[in-house]
């Protein structure tokens, strides 16, 4: 598994370096295959605002634009990219900046025109969607969020951040988790543990069962299922630092909802799902074995053909989950999802 120190210092005051804590996890039976700086090779690169755009005079595809890098002057940057704007936000490796490839950026002059340094790809900086949205489109990567000009660009696209890879051996599944993690490195540190925050509001007078009821047929293979509904949702991106967390773990955001499932599977390893609740007859989830040859399409638009060994969610005529593994199709959220059920098994 993947653990940001960013993410474990939430729960745990980690004063070592990361090599001296992959050391003492070593000792104590965690194997950490490798230490991951993100900002690996990148220098020299800073946040900049493109404030004039013009065409070469000479070169019908390249343009000539002047670059704010917070410094009192403007910098002027000849670029082939067809992506700029005036207003636009993106990387910018000045003058003896160094790449992930080993590029080193020095002036020059494209056709006759000087240019100061470079904008950077997602893929100059060996990035990828996964890393940062936007990353893997062909051109210049444009931030989008309101960041300080001239600020490192490790700091602005969440790069300057240590992650450890860890094997978890199968009879640790409590480690399989950043707060799992942070138990053991609160122990190997003798420092306290941070509590998680599990608190939230409940709507006053509010009542699961007038909204959904949970019927358990197999419960040597499901012993529990919980369920909460939430209404009157608006379906929108995740805040940033949510996403940023996400992709540190190497898990691309997609929406609130859906984010929200993977950030608590990722913080203390429990698995969850979200369903559309105007999808579910019967007001009813029933947790059973399959039908011989009963059917489902998963998310992944794959039909499957069940067998009864196999556990199944279902509302009160269908399924509409393979238990453990992915939801369907019949069920899943969509852009005009209001209210929705949460499950956690």
């Amino acid at each position: 598994m993947k653990l940001p120190i960013s993410w474990l210092k939430e729960y745990v005051d980690v004063d070592i370096t990361p090599q001296e804590l992959a050391d003492k996890l070593l000792n104590c039976g965690f194997e950490v295959e490798e230490i991951i700086y993100k900002g690996k090779n990148i220098e020299n690169v800073v946040a900049a605002k493109i404030v004039y755009v013009e065409k070469h005079r000479d070169a019908d595809r390249l343009l000539v634009c002047q670059a704010d890098t917070g410094t009192d002057k403007p910098l002027q940057i000849v670029t082939g990219a067809n992506n700029v704007k005036a207003g636009y936000t993106v990387p910018l490796a000045l003058c003896g900046a160094k790449l992930p490839d080993g590029t080193k950026i020095k002036e020059g002059k494209l056709r006759g025109v000087s240019s100061y340094g470079m904008f950077c790809s997602g893929k100059e900086l060996c990035l990828g969607d996964t890393d940062y949205e936007g990353a893997g489109v062909d051109g210049i990567l444009i931030i989008k969020e309101n960041v300080k000009i001239g600020s490192d660009i490790k700091q602005v696209l969440g790069l300057d951040e240590y992650i450890l890879d860890i094997s978890i051996t199968a009879n640790r599944p409590d480690c399989q988790s950043v707060y799992g993690m942070a138990r053991e490195v609160a122990a190997l540190l003798d420092k306290p543990l941070k509590p998680l925050n599990m608190h939230y509001e409940e709507e006053s007078g509010s009542n699961i069962e007038n909204c959904i009821d949970v019927e358990i047929k197999s419960p040597d293979l499901c012993s529990r299922y919980i369920a909460r509904c939430v209404n009157d949702i608006v379906l929108c991106k995740s805040p940033e630092w949510m996403k940023k967390r996400l992709r540190l773990c190497g898990i691309r955001p997609i929406n609130i909802i859906v984010d929200i499932t993977n950030y608590i599977l990722l913080e203390v390893g429990q698995p969850m799902h979200a369903f559309d609740s105007r999808y579910i007859e019967g007001k009813k989830i029933i947790v059973r074995n399959a039908g011989l040859g009963e059917k489902i399409v998963t998310l992944d638009k794959k039909e499957n053909i069940l067998s009864e060994n196999m556990l199944v969610i279902c509302d009160a005529n269908k399924p509409i989950a393979l238990a453990g593994i992915m939801g369907g199709e019949n069920s899943g959220i969509k852009d005009d999802t209001k209210n929705i059920i949460f499950e956690s098994a």
